[in-house]
């Protein structure tokens, strides 16, 4: 007998497989050697009451043999020679499954990154972490699997109408991700094992006939009749296709700029703008977890905060467990901080980005110009401004401008700074004179309510002046949409142009990019 049950269990039960198996036996009023296994299908944790849970639904098998959980299986058949071939221009997650569901329908992908391959890029990353020397091409954005690459790895969405996310996470998994990213309630994959990942996708790609080519800058658009006749890159090259596929994500600032030069509809988009937050890991899992240390077999823990303020969405984005900030800029003299963490989670450290919702009116409004209305690339330009605030504000080499917490919501400068996970540094400032009044208002009492969402005992809650508050969290998505026909997917002026993932505005996270890529490369299968 098979058969789907719902099981609550102790952490140190959720880690014990007999345990597990007695709790079946006793649900179904069997003996232990009649569960022959069982299958996690979900897990997820409940901390809500002094007492930490761990659900499960499990599919166990009683009185007849266990079969393992069942793993899509994908076929790549080779596309060297198809007579059908897409130009991806973007390697980030969006054009990485496009690329990989065009091959499955027996079309050659064409993927052009202008940054370079995970293990080149690792030293450019070096570089900025230590010297603060950036690379405009090759960065925590730019490069081989895009910003997912070194992110978190966070495989969590709510797009869930978007697309197959059981197939994106399969996928994953046959290109050697963990199988309980296929049942936990938040899975997440880790810096550390992302880049193994992406690199197995590429060779995937490069083996079927697919072309995978680095530093692959595009900088022009051929367009003849309403189509795209042809593209050139920065080495000089010209290449054509069928169809592009547009997945440059949300900092390619320069297609956003290439496309308005040769006008080519787009949109200002509202995203989101504000600071990364970094307390100690201990203490967050002290006030979520409701004990003075966290259970060993419980993962460091997470939060998820939101407040409205003043008529605007003031929200936690990205939060890190164990995690690190890293300098996310694509240019000199911009400073732009992220966070990530490894598979583990388990650095000291806890952040996460704190951000308030930027709309063009906010912005008219900010730059005094009731003139600017209805420019595409106004949101971009504001986003780029605050950036160029941070980095002189930190001093030069993407050290960053930072203040303690309370000290933030006092306008107080900080005398000292609380040990930081950001390599390049941090270094004492008034984030009021780096962030625009509108947002920095609006953080500090979001921050006031945060801390009595996690007030603590004793003091010692989220509210606190061991948290370092670093400038300036602006890459939360892209601030301008390419639009595209909701039945076709292409773009209403460019008929062989398919905008698609985060830098068009479509998808907001890893899953949600590649679920858009797919989305985009089914539609030009039917062509």
């Amino acid at each position: 007998m098979q058969k789907i049950i719902s099981l609550k269990l102790l952490p140190s039960e959720a880690a014990d497989d007999s345990a597990i198996t007695k709790l079946i036996a006793s649900s179904e009023a069997v003996k232990t050697t009649a569960v022959s296994g069982y299958n996690i299908l979900r897990q997820s944790i409940d901390a809500r009451s002094r007492q930490t849970w761990i659900n499960l639904t499990v599919q166990v098998f009683i009185d007849e043999p266990y079969h393992h959980r069942q793993i899509l299986s994908f076929y790549f058949p080779d596309v060297k020679n198809a007579p059908k071939k897409v130009i991806i221009i973007g390697a980030g997650p969006a054009g990485l499954f496009a690329a990989l569901r065009l091959i499955e329908a027996g079309i050659k992908p064409i993927v052009l990154e202008r940054g370079k391959d995970v293990r080149a890029r690792r030293r450019d990353l070096a570089r900025l972490n230590k010297e603060g020397e950036i690379n405009p091409e090759s960065n925590y954005c730019f490069g081989e699997g895009g910003a997912g690459t070194y992110s978190d790895g966070k495989l969590y969405t709510r797009s869930s109408k978007r697309g197959d996310i059981n197939r994106i996470l399969n996928l994953f998994v046959h290109f050697g991700a963990e199988e309980k990213i296929l049942y936990e309630a938040h899975p997440h994959i880790g810096t550390n094992k992302l880049p193994q990942i992406i690199t197995a996708m590429r060779k995937k790609i490069n083996d079927c006939g697919g072309e995978f080519l680095f530093e692959k800058k595009v900088v022009d658009l051929v367009i003849t009749n309403g189509k795209i006749s042809s593209i050139r890159t920065a080495d000089g090259d010209t290449l054509s296709a069928d169809a592009v596929i547009l997945a440059t994500g949300h900092s390619a600032r320069d297609i956003f700029q290439l496309l308005y030069s040769k006008k080519v509809l787009i949109e200002a988009k509202p995203f989101a703008l504000g600071v990364r937050v970094e307390h100690p890991q201990s203490l967050i899992d002290t006030l979520q977890y409701h004990c003075p240390s966290r259970n060993k077999f419980l993962p460091p823990a997470s939060y998820n905060l939101v407040q409205q303020v003043d008529g605007k969405g003031v929200f936690s984005f990205c939060m890190c467990p164990g995690g690190i900030i890293a300098p996310a800029s694509t240019n000199p003299g911009e400073l732009v901080v992220n966070g990530w963490s490894p598979s583990k989670r388990n650095n000291p450290y806890a952040n996460s980005g704190i951000v308030v919702s930027v709309e063009e009116k906010d912005v008219v409004k900010h730059f005094n110009k009731p003139g600017i209305k209805n420019d595409p690339l106004l949101l971009m330009q504001f986003q780029q401004s605050v950036e160029q605030k941070a980095f002189n504000a930190g001093g030069g080499k993407f050290v960053a401008p930072a203040q303690r917490l309370v000290d933030f919501t006092q306008s107080k400068l900080s005398t000292s700074l609380p040990d930081c996970s950001y390599l390049p540094g941090v270094h004492p400032a008034l984030l009021k004179d780096v962030l625009p009044p509108f947002i920095y208002t609006r953080l500090q009492e979001a921050f006031k309510e945060f801390g009595k969402k996690m007030a603590g005992t004793a003091g010692k809650g989220y509210f606190t002046n061991e948290a370092v508050i670093v400038a300036t969290e602006s890459r939360t998505s892209s601030p301008v949409r390419i639009p595209r026909d909701n039945n076709t997917l292409h773009h209403p002026q460019v008929k062989n142009l398919y905008p698609c993932g985060e830098g068009a505005g479509y998808a907001g996270g890893i899953v949600s990019a590649a679920m858009d890529g797919e989305r985009v490369a089914r539609y030009i299968e039917a062509l």
